[in-house]
């Protein structure tokens, strides 16, 4: 049955059907509900996306990881997981349907593309890969963008994430707590979270006279693996190494483990995340937790903001350290 029959059956026009299915204040309560139990009746449903399309809105949210320096990496990564997990749960309880994505950025305009597809309200990222200039640029003039990663003065973009360089200062005021002197990096540092980890962990280091070795090296799994077997192959072993990651720092343990290295006795290892993996290696991970919870909600409440027009800025979520048995 089409609108226009309905309406016939209840001595209105198609128009006033269409105004009382869409809850419009214009028809008078007890025709639009007369009309809605009609609609019921006979299976008839207004066409959702025609709805949309005069409202201007399509429902929908984008959920993108842009991969530029990493395109290995997966959305199976325990933290990225997490974290899109809490996301879509928290939109979907505000309505929204998710247009999830992992792209690999293959041209200067691909966040244009995304932001002029007509296909979301909104976009959030997770994550600023090496694309801090792209987002930038579409930042100044599509407000509805929200990303999880570094904030840097006088930025554009809105950001909601950890305070990675007080995170790494408080991974390194820890181990040297333990009497730590020969401290390592390891991980890549050029994405600014994880710039932001090792400025903080070189600078609190810097600050009690003690050098930070820098393993530069891709953060898949088993590329860090090897890069940290290779390292301790060379002798005079680190005996504090700060990951950039959690799924880096099991990668260490490994390494370490393998070599013969007794954690935390010779070498203690701190990662950060805290992903529920953490927890359950051997040693147990002692990490750097980012209160996801809160930040995802922060994420989607700016966003929102942002949609309905209305200020919204960018904030950060303060860390905390996680005791464990591998530091």
């Amino acid at each position: 049955m089409k609108l226009a029959d309905l309406a016939a059956l209840a001595g209105v026009s198609t128009a006033t059907v269409s105004r009382a299915l869409a809850g419009h204040s214009s028809v008078n309560a007890k025709t639009r509900e007369r009309i809605r139990e009609l609609a019921r009746q006979h299976d008839v449903r207004p066409n959702q996306l025609a709805r949309n399309l005069r409202m201007k809105s399509t429902g929908a949210i984008g959920l993108v990881l842009p991969l530029g320096h990493a395109r290995t990496q997966h959305l199976t990564d325990p933290f990225f997981l997490s974290l899109l997990g809490f996301l879509a749960d928290l939109l979907v309880e505000r309505g929204y349907d998710i247009l999830l994505s992992r792209v690999i950025p293959d041209a200067d305009d691909w966040l244009e593309r995304l932001v002029d597809s007509g296909r979301i309200d909104g976009l959030l990222l997770v994550g600023q890969s090496d694309q801090f200039a792209a987002i930038e640029r579409v930042a100044q003039r599509y407000r509805p963008l929200v990303v999880w990663g570094a904030h840097r003065e006088g930025q554009h973009h809105l950001t909601i994430g950890s305070d990675n360089f007080a995170g790494g200062g408080m991974a390194a005021r820890h181990l040297i707590a333990l009497g730590r002197t020969r401290l390592m990096f390891v991980g890549d540092p050029a994405p600014p979270e994880f710039a932001d980890r090792l400025a903080g962990f070189a600078a609190a280091a810097d600050e009690a006279g003690l050098p930070c070795e820098v393993l530069a090296t891709s953060m898949m799994p088993e590329v860090v693996h090897a890069a940290v077997a290779a390292r301790l192959a060379e002798g005079r072993v680190p005996d504090a190494i700060f990951a950039a990651s959690d799924v880096a720092a099991m990668s260490v343990l490994r390494a370490l483990t393998e070599a013969g290295v007794d954690i935390p006795k010779t070498t203690a290892v701190i990662g950060y995340d805290d992903v529920t993996l953490a927890a359950h290696t051997s040693p147990s991970l002692t990490t750097i937790r980012q209160d996801l919870e809160i930040g995802t909600e922060l994420m989607v409440d700016r966003l929102l903001k942002r949609i309905a027009g209305e200020p919204a800025e960018s904030a950060i979520v303060p860390p905390f350290l996680i005791l464990r048995q591998s530091a």
